[in-house]
This record gives C-alpha cells, structure tokens and sequence, in this order.
C-alpha cells in the first residue's frame, strides 16, 4: 500500500485574510474555489512547487478551508478547536482496497466506503482518535497525477476555439511497461507518478479529437477492436467504452466522419481506421471518410525494420489504399481551414502535431511528443521515440510556445487529464487542466 502525502487542510474564518498572507505575502498560486455541497465547504487549493527532477513525488498542497453554511463541519470546527490545522490528506491508489486493510487492523473509521470529494476525487475520512488527534483524509490518486476520479475517465469532453468545437473522445484504457514509456527516467521517479501493476505495466488512455467546423476531422482512432486475446493480455486493453460509444455519445456515427488524420501510424493511433466485417475483410471504419497521412511516415510503416515492426500492424493502413481513401501529405500543410500539420519527428521519423488556430485562439493535439502530463519535463521521454534528442529540442520549443501563446494542449495518452494549459511556476512548466 502506497500512501503519498496529498495536501494540508486548513480552517479559515476570514478567507480575504487568509488569502493575503498564502498569496500576497508569500506568492503562492491560488486556483479557483470550488463548493463542496455535500460538506456546505469552499475550498481553495493552493499548489506546492512542483517537485524537481530528484525528487520521487509530486509536492503537497494546501487547501483553505471557509464554511458556507451554519450547519457546516468547518464551522462547527472552528467555534470547537479555533483556526488552524483541519486535516491531513494522504493520497493512496487504491481507495477500497485501503479501506478494507485498516479495517483489518481495527483503525475507526468515520467512512467505511469512499465518497465524492472536490476536485472530482474519491474520499474517505479516519477518526482521529486512531490517528493520535489528526483527522486524516484518504484520497484515491489516479495516474498522471491528476485529480478527476476514475468513475469519470471514459466521458467525453466538449472545447469551444474560435469557429470550432473540439470533442475529446475515448478508445478505452491500454497498458504499456512503465520503463518504455519514461525510458532513462528511474521507476522511483515516474511510478509515483504512475503506478505501474504487477507486470509493471502503467494505464494510458487513448483518446482521438473531433474537429467540427465547416467539415467534421478526426484525429487518430485508437486502437479499435480486429486484435485477438492475446494481444488483449499483452496490453491489458480496457474497452468497456470504446470509440463507437463516444462518437454516439458526441451525437455522431461514423458516417459523419469527412476527415481521418494520422498523427502517425502505431497501433493505438491507427487501429481504429479499420474494422473487420462479418465476413472477416479489413475494411475502412469512416465510409466517407477521406484518411490523411504523412507520406515518410506511410514508406516507414510499409517498410518496418527490426525495431519498429512491432508498432506497425498492416491491417490498420493498407485497407485504406485499396479502397482509394488514402491521401498522402509531403509537407507541413493546412488539412483544412485553420487546422494545419507540423512535423515534429522524434516519436517516428514523421510524427506530426495538429495545430488548430481560430479567431486568435489556439489548440494543439500533441499525440506522442508529449504523450502524458508526466511527460512534460524536459528529459521525462519514451524509451520508445526511435529519435529521443529530436523529441528534446521539438518539445522544449513547443512548451515555450505553448506558454507564451497561452495555447490548449491536448494531451492523448494521459488518464486523467483531457487537456491544460501550460503555464510557468518559478521557472518550471506545469499543467493547469482546461
């Protein structure tokens, strides 16, 4: 059982003098309040910096704590105890399992079954006559760091940008070996930040971006559903929901779909192209569809070597030159107007970004320059990009620009969290989530 220290709550009376010493006097970044109805409580976290590259977890927070009804358990604390120190959050992966096991060892509980938190958490909370007078919060983590519960990861997720809606849809849950995804990165770095399972395996997501304006895009597919159940195994693919489900839940069919671009060709990008019929032919899923590809990008997946064969999986592509629907691209380019595709190398040799621009306001779809939130640092870079110096340089740019330009980040493999925007704190890029 892995518990991390979360956050630290504090009881405030007089919230405008709270703020005045966290945020004027010392500089901390407050974000915006959020009401926990069920407990009659405003709460305003307060980040830690994040942890630098030595460090093995992310930096605690603080969380101000102001009651907003008579009958609220932070007023009936502060007229019992006075201002000051109100709990102690400790984050645990899996909240139920923790539960059961300090239930075995006769801790009192005050909640024996999790229940809503903020922030979109799962909670549960200890008496403090077992924690020696603290009273202690137990709250679940979820890869990437983030904060949203789990009960929410397969929901899609609407973005007004200028003329454009961007809809963030889902393919499902799949696992990859958590040494590959951080490559030099050492496990007791990144696994506090994703826990791997017993075959050291962490969650990813997969989740394509509709782009609606004058026609409708996709971008990327998933991994779709033609592999076998040994493949399923291998990549402990989790498709309770899958893109059939979002796309309906998005109030779309594929026959919708004008658009299908590739950011690159890898299985869990490309595998939602096609579909198995009842006849056992490989066809293309979108039958309007038109599928944009980078060309160096189709020669590499047409011509796989030793080290790249395995990501490459020829019935998720050549379907789509037999049935005419392939358009090959050769240079940064408009696919439509305002969305554009920039190579950035790195991943593959063509791995290209999407870049959506309208009415002043920006988007990118990152794919795999930046695959997860955790891989936001600079040298936090997949064992798997065949051109890691290339991803450095590409991402170190892109970040500052993202920064600058105030640009919506996309972030396709992270569980938890859809999409952010990049900001700097003291000098180190961090994620706010959109």
């Amino acid at each position: 059982m892995r518990v991390i220290l979360d956050h630290v709550g504090i009881a405030v009376s007089d919230m405008s003098a709270a703020l005045a010493f966290f945020r004027d006097a010392l500089g901390l970044d407050v974000e915006p309040p959020e009401e926990v109805t069920s407990q009659r409580v405003r709460a305003h976290f307060l980040p830690g910096e994040p942890a630098p590259l030595g460090d093995d977890h992310p930096a605690a927070s603080l969380e101000l704590l102001e009651a907003t009804a008579p009958d609220s358990p932070i007023r009936s604390f502060l007229e019992r105890r006075g201002l000051g120190l109100h709990h102690v959050t400790l984050r645990v992966v899996d909240l139920p399992a923790t539960l059961a096991r300090l239930k075995g060892h006769g801790v009192r509980l005050i909640d024996e079954e999790p229940r809503a938190g903020a922030e979109g958490s799962r909670v549960a909370f200890v008496h403090p006559s077992a924690a020696h007078g603290v009273l202690v919060e137990l709250r679940e983590s979820t890869a990437g760091g983030q904060r949203p519960g789990l009960d929410r990861r397969f929901e899609i997720a609407r973005y007004p940008l200028g003329e454009f809606e961007l809809i963030s849809v889902n393919d499902g849950f799949f696992g990859l070996d958590g040494g590959a995804m951080f490559g030099v990165i050492p496990k007791a770095l990144w696994e506090r930040k994703t826990p791997p399972d017993r075959r050291n395996r962490i969650t990813l997501a997969m989740r394509p971006l509709i782009v609606r304006g004058a026609r409708t895009m996709l971008i990327d597919a998933g991994i779709g559903d033609k592999e076998d159940e040994k493949f399923r195994d291998i990549y402990a693919l989790d498709r309770a929901r899958h893109l059939d489900h979002a796309l309906a839940d998005a109030g779309l069919s594929p026959e919708d779909i004008d658009l299908v671009l590739a950011t690159h060709l890898h299985f869990d990008h490309a595998g939602g192209f096609t579909i198995r019929d009842a006849t056992g032919r490989v066809r293309p899923r979108f039958p309007r569809a038109q599928y944009v590809v980078r060309r160096g990008e189709w020669n590499d997946a047409t011509h796989p070597n030793a080290r790249n064969r395995a990501s490459y999986r020829p019935d998720n592509y050549m379907p789509l030159a037999d049935a005419g629907v392939l358009q090959l691209v050769d240079e940064d380019q408009a696919i439509m107007p305002g969305v554009r595709v920039r190579r950035t190398g790195g991943h593959t040799m063509h791995h290209q970004v999407v870049e959506i621009e309208s009415e002043g306001r920006s988007a990118v779809f990152v794919a795999d320059l930046i695959p997860t939130t955790a891989h936001l640092p600079d040298p936090w870079i997949m064992g798997y990009d065949l051109y890691p110096l290339d991803t450095l340089a590409q991402k170190h740019a892109f970040v500052e620009n993202a920064i600058d330009r105030g640009t919506l980040v996309f972030f396709e493999h992270d569980p938890s969290m859809i999409a952010g925007y990049i900001r700097s704190r003291s000098g180190t890029p961090v994620v706010s989530p959109a």
